[in-house]
């Protein structure tokens, strides 16, 4: 499995969740916050107390490539060997229809969204890739169930975005596949996080909750399960997947 993993967006929700699950497996990590570095610091020091040997915490906006750079410098700091990135940071805005959106949002979304994660990839690549004298690793992008859906009506640019992770994970899997990396996605469906609350919408999971499969929504810790084991040795054929992790949704 990998050993030293850089998460992004972990200071809550499914991040913080599959730091915590790292930790107790006894893997160093970086936990990436854009805006509460106070939760991320809660959330190392849990990783530290479950058994993480080294746990560093970084701030960056990464709708900024040069806070992309600073997020991997500091990774090259504090975790050289770095072999594990999952690219979880993400964002929604409030509900609307496409014809009521701006294009600052829709670049916004775009911009943290795809672009983040296609530069932190890229960061990835070149420590890990043996292409550029790096021991192999793997990337694990999370995506949505939304990319079937198309959420109309509330964010369908989140929705593009997301199927644009899917197909970025398709193309770069096989780009990277023989040099040791290999490129995996999470398909999250409707989950119990703070996500919901930044949409506008923060008692959405309990009025989903009864018309989903399940009838009820994801727990973190069950997508990031989901994420341990692709990052794991257990994993080792599986690259370009896409896990769905939505109960049926």
């Amino acid at each position: 499995m990998t050993s030293a993993i850089l998460i992004t967006g972990a200071s809550q929700g499914i991040g913080a969740a599959t730091a915590r699950l790292l930790a107790a497996r006894g893997h160093s990590l970086l936990v990436h916050c854009a805006h509460r570095p106070d939760l991320a610091q809660a959330v190392a020091d849990e990783c530290r107390a479950l058994g993480a040997p080294q746990v560093h915490v970084h701030q960056a906006d990464l709708a900024d490539e040069t806070a992309v750079l600073g997020l991997f410098a500091a990774a090259d700091q504090h975790l050289p060997a770095l072999n594990g990135l999952v690219n979880n940071a993400g964002i929604v805005d409030q509900s609307a229809r496409l014809d009521a959106m701006s294009a600052e949002r829709i670049q916004r979304m775009m911009a943290i969204n795809v672009i983040a994660p296609m530069l932190c990839a890229r960061e990835a690549v070149r420590r890990m890739s043996t292409r550029h004298g790096g021991r192999g690793g793997v990337i694990v992008n999370v995506s949505s169930s939304a990319v079937r859906s198309g959420s109309p009506a509330l964010y369908v640019d989140y929705a593009a975005s997301k199927g644009a992770i899917d197909v970025f994970t398709s193309g770069l899997a096989k780009e990277v596949a023989g040099e040791g990396v290999r490129v995996c996605a999470v398909r999250p469906g409707v989950t119990d996080t703070a996500i919901h609350a930044s949409g506008g919408e923060p008692d959405r999971v309990a009025q989903i909750s009864p018309q989903l499969p399940m009838g009820r929504a994801a727990q973190p810790a069950e997508v990031g399960e989901a994420i341990v084991w692709l990052l794991s040795d257990a994993a080792s054929y599986t690259a370009g997947a896409i896990l769905d992790v939505s109960g049926a949704r």
